[in-house]
């Protein structure tokens, strides 16, 4: 198999999951799509929390200690979300998401463009901030295999059909965030092999599980949290592991 592969399934799983989800999501009433929205909610904070374990990760605690972890997590979500607040991350993405609806249905109501913009930006997030995203995409252009790739090609499918029968075209729009991201890392994983250590590793998925924590409180409508300022956390915690790495 190709390198590249992985993503361009996911893609593909993503809009024909979205696009079966448009299909019969008129048909649902709207208790229905908001019990599978909180369906969705809760299985997005049991994928969050595996993969914010990884705090507890045996290589990342004997790389820099057994206490500094939570505070490489704690720094790099601090930080990153002070850069992402000061760069409008969060009002970006949305401004994104209202051109692409504009473009797609440019005739829609005030409330269709909303739910478009929330439908790009949760479903975005979800398929694009997490350890599969993220290690996935890296191995494959390691050329280690698509086989983590492929598996959450399957999984967004599916998340893709739930998230279309409550939001629509909007889910079908974020297979552009899935490309650009996933096609990007994979790019990474070719030019820089194997460029960051286990530990780091394990740090950034921890993140990651939190940042995603962000998503399932939005989508069980507990709190707006604005999840796309807190994405340079991503790249604050491999850095922050090296420091404590090195003062360890």
């Amino acid at each position: 198999m190709f390198i590249g592969a992985g993503t361009i399934t996911n893609v593909v799983t993503v809009l024909v999951g979205s696009g079966l989800g448009m299909l019969i999501g008129h048909r649902l009433p709207g208790r229905v799509r908001s019990t599978v929205t909180t369906a969705l909610g809760l299985v997005t904070l049991l994928i969050a929390a595996q993969a914010a374990a990884d705090v507890a990760a045996p290589e990342l605690v004997d790389a820099v200690g057994r206490s500094a972890p939570v505070l490489v997590v704690l720094g790099s979500l601090v930080l990153g979300g002070i850069a992402g607040s000061l760069l409008r991350l969060e009002a970006r993405l949305e401004r994104f998401g209202g051109w692409l609806q504009e473009r797609w249905s440019p005739s829609g109501a005030g409330e269709t463009r909303e739910r478009f913009i929330e439908g790009f930006v949760l479903s975005s997030l979800v398929f694009c901030v997490g350890p599969l995203t993220i290690l996935g995409s890296i191995n494959e252009g390691l050329g280690r295999g698509a086989d983590q790739l492929l598996l959450k090609s399957v999984l967004d499918g599916f998340a893709a059909l739930a998230f279309a029968a409550s939001f629509g075209v909007g889910v079908m729009a974020s297979a552009l965030s899935v490309a650009l991201i996933q096609g990007s890392l994979t790019v990474v994983g070719v030019l820089l092999g194997s460029f960051l250590p286990d530990a780091h590793l394990f740090a950034l998925t921890a993140t990651g599980g939190l940042v995603l924590i962000g998503v399932a409180v939005r989508l069980l409508d507990l709190k707006p949290i604005p999840v796309a300022d807190l994405l340079p956390a991503l790249i604050v915690a491999p850095l922050l592991t090296q420091v404590a790495v090195a003062v360890h």
